[in-house]
This record gives C-alpha cells, structure tokens and sequence, in this order.
C-alpha cells in the first residue's frame, strides 16, 4: 500500500499558527516543513488506528550536559515500554547548551517527526521556554505526578521539561509514565488550547 504525502499545497487550507494531524508513516515533503515552518503550522502525529500501546509512537529526547544521565536513564526505560526513541542528544556529559537540544526535540514535535518530546536540563526552565519559542510547541515543566496529569487533561502538552537536579531517577519514571498515558480531556480545555493556538497566530501575523 503507498504511503500517505503531505506536500506544501495541502497546507493551503490551514491558518497560520494552525495544525495538521497526519497518520503515522505519512511522508512530508521538504517543501511542506518549510511552508509549515514558516507559517506556524504544527505538524501532528495521528493516534495509531487499533493500537492500545505504546508501539509506533515515537518520542524525542533531548537533554544538556545537566540533564545527559537522567536522558539516559529515561532512554532505557521508553524503549522498555516499547516506544520509539529520538535521541537528540546531548551524547556525553560534556558542557552544552540547552538552547540547542531543546529546540531540536521542539522541532522534531511540530514538525510531526515525534508524536510527544521531552527536554531535560538541571532544572528544566530553560529548556521548556526554549522550546515554547516555536509554534505549536506546548512544553510543560512537571515536578510531580499531578502536574504531569494537568498538563496533559488540561493543556494538551506535547513537551515534557523535567528539572534532572530536582527530582529523582524514581520520581521522573513516573512523571513520565503518567504523561505519556494520560490524554487530552478536550471539552472546555480545548476551547482554551485554541485560544493559546490563536495567540500565536496573532504573534505571526504581527511579525
């Protein structure tokens, strides 16, 4: 069966700042990246038809020096729980900078390469506002298993930023765990999620 493409002129009909939801194994053109690059527009990975697990969902993982052992940790256990990982780096504990592996797990998620990310330094700040910077990137900073649960019932996170000097190997396990399986509740929330999609399309139109 030939795959799925997404090319530039399927994005004609998407506002700036908008989404696109493709299934999983969808070829985007280069074309298409740039034109949703350019325009805001998040490229969103379908929820595989028939799949209860986590197979065949990928998930991006990037992290600086402060964060390189917990990345590490959390490579392991992903791809135990059957998911596919994206290691965007760091690759050793070598001095980074954050900027760096953050944007590039932000991109890997709205670009629709990763169906969620996470971004891991020492506290997990700088990573969650760098890669907010791009649009449709909602990366949300969660320190225990209740904020991990809002972020995703409430604000539809797709980015996970963890703080690696600030909670345990123990505790990020199950912060990830719950982020990973809860799903967006929709309802009222999605009205306000489309209200943080219009802020920046507004942001766009104003550049």
């Amino acid at each position: 069966m030939p795959r799925s493409v997404l090319t530039a002129s399927d994005l004609d009909g998407i506002p700036n700042g908008g989404e696109v939801c493709i299934p999983p194994g969808t070829l985007v053109t280069p074309l298409a990246r740039e034109e949703a690059e350019r325009r805001g527009i998040s490229i969103r990975l379908a929820e595989p038809e028939g799949v209860a697990g986590p197979q065949a969902r990928v998930v991006a993982i990037g992290a600086d020096h402060a964060g390189f052992e917990l990345k590490q940790y959390l490579l392991g256990l992903l791809r135990d729980a059957g998911y596919s990982v994206l290691d965007l780096g760091t690759h050793s504990a070598e001095p980074v900078d954050y900027p760096d592996t953050a944007e590039a797990v932000a991109r890997a998620v709205v670009r629709g390469e990763a169906w969620r990310g996470i971004v891991i330094d020492g506290v997990g700040i700088g990573s969650s506002i760098a890669a907010n910077k791009l649009p449709g990137a909602r990366a949300a900073l969660c320190y225990d298993r209740i904020t991990a649960r809002n972020s995703r019932e409430h604000n539809d996170a797709n980015i996970l930023a963890l703080g690696a000097r600030l909670i345990s190997r123990e505790l990020a396990r199950e912060i990830v765990a719950v982020w990973l399986e809860t799903p967006f509740a929709g309802g009222r929330h999605q009205r306000r999620v489309e209200k943080i999609r219009a802020i920046e399309l507004r942001a766009l139109e104003h550049r």
